[in-house]
């Protein structure tokens, strides 16, 4: 409690109410939003025809993550022209309103609340297809508001390192507090009220977030290099970088468009020209598109086909954000100890064989709720471990890139590696995610349950992808290490076209040496957890 105390202390009154009100509307934010994501995904799995249920519902997973980068961009330039807490507050009501569209919808076509005698959800008469629509324009949304919210903490305390590391930190376990809660209590709500009803809470959650956000004080760092690098590592900071600053808000969103493209082709050759790099393909890259799938397919797809019910996916994914709270908090705790992600990605990768234990309990598992929560207790360490190599991998890249000697004239080395993996992530989880849910729904269709695809897509898939990331691990230098110090450095492996002379700079850098900031080494919701580094 002394480090807590230390840590609380380091800041000023005002950065303290700041962040006191900034937690307390990110956790309305994430109640909100699991609420939401919980009723759609359960809504999808039971409204889609269940021939194709999982193959539809991957596909538009896989939609809504492309939107939500789209959001970002969208958004980047607001944010360097009006007060952050003004942006994030119109930003989430806007979300709040596209989220009631649905409800709007569903009892405009004859929807009701879940009928309480038979058990039964009353739907309107609208087609499925319109989750589609609905996911995609709920996902821009979602994708404004993620941007901000990791662009905010630097405008609360500045760019001082000690201090954005500390308020992610707490700023991440209150998040994932209300994100296990919110799932939780998300399965309650769509077992009594229905799938279509269950999020009517949603929007409330959402105004009320944003009404808090509104109170944080208008601060003077939104032109800082703080917020600055905060949108290059979402390798979105080229609206700005232009020769000829623009005035209207679709040509920045345009340059927004073409820079975050230039970030993904000039961070691909960084990743496949540098030792210290071409690893995090398969430890960023890959390992987060798995931990989306766990979440997203495995947990609804084991709720519907093997226990019939839903809602109870969500009590699945109540312990998986349970588990990347223990996760982020070890990080945290031994950040001193271990100075490397590579001992969390490791566990990581050997934790994803417990998927093993779907096709198992598949095999015996009864329709009782019992059985959703042995599943829960399972993801937990699955979760932590990912949650620990996302965290640590991403302090990792920036303190990689903080003695770089990349030049690059509108793209920084920082967003540019992460524009890459997470662009990687998004074509990756919407190919196999959809591709996947087609072999889910081929195995019920014939055999009436999904052992076998469990099987394949759970058992066989995470344990391939567990070999190739434990692999992975050992590619940088002194990787072979148990606990490795450090995993060397980029120096002189910037790409040829990129480099310039280096005469007269004494470090052969840029000048501002790539400052460390932490970007979002510490994130929520996981998973969205979201636009994790779009």
């Amino acid at each position: 409690m002394s480090v807590l105390a230390r840590a609380w202390a380091s800041y000023s009154s005002v950065e303290k109410r700041n962040i006191g009100i900034y937690i307390a509307g990110i956790m309305f934010y994430k109640l909100g939003l699991e609420f939401f994501n919980g009723s759609i995904t359960t809504l999808a799995t039971d409204r889609f025809n269940a021939a194709n249920t999982f193959t539809k519902l991957g596909a538009a997973q896989g939609i809504n993550q492309a939107a939500q980068c789209v959001g970002a961009i969208l958004i980047a330039p607001l944010v360097k022209k009006f007060p952050t807490r003004s942006v994030l507050s119109t930003a989430i009501i806007l979300f709040a309103l596209m989220t009631a569209l649905l409800l709007i919808v569903d009892a405009a076509t004859g929807g009701h609340f879940k009928d309480l005698n038979t058990n039964k959800a009353r739907y309107g008469s609208w087609p499925p297809n319109l989750i589609f629509l609905i996911w995609t324009i709920s996902g821009i949304c979602y994708g404004m508001v993620e941007l901000i919210r990791r662009v905010i903490p630097a405008d609360i305390v500045g760019g001082d390192v000690n201090k954005l590391r500390r308020m992610d930190a707490v700023v991440h376990v209150f998040y994932e507090v209300a994100g296990t809660a919110g799932a939780f209590a998300s399965s309650s709500a769509i077992s009594r009220w229905g799938n279509n009803y269950s999020f009517f809470l949603t929007p409330v959650f959402f105004a009320i977030a944003g009404g808090i956000w509104i109170f944080i004080s208008i601060l003077n760092f939104k032109s800082s290099a703080g917020v600055a690098e905060e949108l290059d590592a979402q390798g979105l900071s080229a609206v700005d970088k232009s020769k000829k600053p623009a005035k209207n808000i679709l040509v920045s969103i345009g340059r927004g468009f073409v820079g975050f493209g230039e970030s993904v082709w000039v961070g691909a050759k960084l990743i496949f020209t540098n030792r210290a790099f071409v690893w995090l393909l398969p430890s960023y890259a890959i390992a987060l598109y798995l931990h989306r799938f766990l979440e997203n397919s495995l947990a609804p797809a084991f709720a519907k086909r093997t226990l019939t019910v839903s809602a109870w996916s969500q009590i699945i994914v109540g312990g998986s954000n349970f588990g990347e709270l223990l996760g982020a908090l070890s990080v945290f705790l031994l950040s001193d100890s271990v100075p490397t992600p590579l001992p969390w990605l490791r566990f990581d990768a050997l934790a994803l064989n417990i998927v093993w234990v779907l096709p198992a309990f598949a095999k015996i598992a009864t329709n009782n709720v019992s059985w959703a929560w042995k599943v829960a207790g399972c993801f937990i360490p699955i979760s932590m471990g990912w949650a620990a190599g996302d965290v640590s991998l991403a302090a990792y890249i920036q303190s990689a890139l903080t003695d770089s000697h990349f030049k690059h004239p509108t793209v920084s080395a920082l967003g540019a590696v992460m524009a890459f993996l997470y662009a990687t992530y998004i074509v990756v989880n919407a190919v196999l995610s959809t591709v996947l849910g087609k072999v889910i729904d081929k195995d019920f269709k014939e055999h009436k349950n999904i052992v076998k695809s469990l099987e394949m897509v759970g058992g066989v898939h995470f344990t391939v992808a567990c070999t190739v990331i434990l692999a992975s691990t050992f590619i940088p230098k002194g990787a072979f290490a148990f606990n490795p110090k450090s995993l060397g450095s980029i120096k002189g492996s910037r790409p040829a076209e990129d480099r310039q002379s280096d005469d007269g700079d004494e470090h052969g850098g840029d000048s501002k040496n790539e400052k460390e900031v932490i970007v979002s080494s510490i994130k929520g919701d996981s998973s969205n957890k979201s636009v994790t580094a779009v």
